[in-house]
């Protein structure tokens, strides 16, 4: 089972190598679509899998005939899990706007297949009444939604907003993967 996983610019990006290593502990083929956003984060890590960035997208294609990116991952995922999801790529995909390699594969998403996403932002950001609409818009698409929790965040703020454990999300993803099969 193939997961493509869509990253983006929260601090819980993080967090990106280890959801990496334990989808592939599970026999998971793992690949990563990071945003621009998102590579602030990623600087430090060692991603032991393919890391597709907005670049790549435009290196790949010259003239008609040429691969397209966000299409040839949408046909080679079996899951899209969106994590973290940040507050600007919520709003980006909640109003269809495709403006780098990962909005744009959302957009191209097989709506028969699982799409998973994973909140990540401060709780100011996840309190505002916007960031509701997001999500409701994203799971009436069908998406699916990996609730964030409550903890004290890398600012320092206590609350709402921190991305799900690992654990959690990678359970997600076994269990989906099972209805799948």
């Amino acid at each position: 089972m193939k997961v493509l996983i869509g990253s983006t610019g929260s601090v819980a990006t993080i967090k990106l190598s280890e959801l990496v290593d334990q989808l592939k502990n599970s026999n998971f083929e793992v690949q990563v679509v990071a945003t621009e956003c998102a590579k602030h984060f990623l600087s430090r890590q060692t991603i032991n899998c393919k890391v597709w960035v907005d670049d790549d997208e435009w290196n790949l294609w010259k003239e008609r005939g040429d691969p397209v990116l966000h299409i040839d991952l949408r046909k080679w995922a079996d899951i899209l899990v969106v994590a973290p999801l940040d507050a600007n790529s919520l709003a980006k995909i909640a109003q269809g706007i495709c403006d780098n390699l990962l909005t744009c594969t959302v957009r191209a998403w097989d709506l028969k297949k699982p799409l998973l996403f994973c909140p990540a932002m401060n709780t100011y950001m996840w309190n505002h009444p916007l960031t509701a609409e997001h999500i409701l818009k994203l799971k009436s698409f069908g998406y699916i939604e990996i609730p964030c929790v409550s903890k004290t965040l890398v600012c320092g703020d206590s609350g709402v907003g921190a991305m799900a454990e690992i654990k959690t999300i990678v359970d997600e993803v076994l269990n989906m993967s099972q209805k799948l099969a």
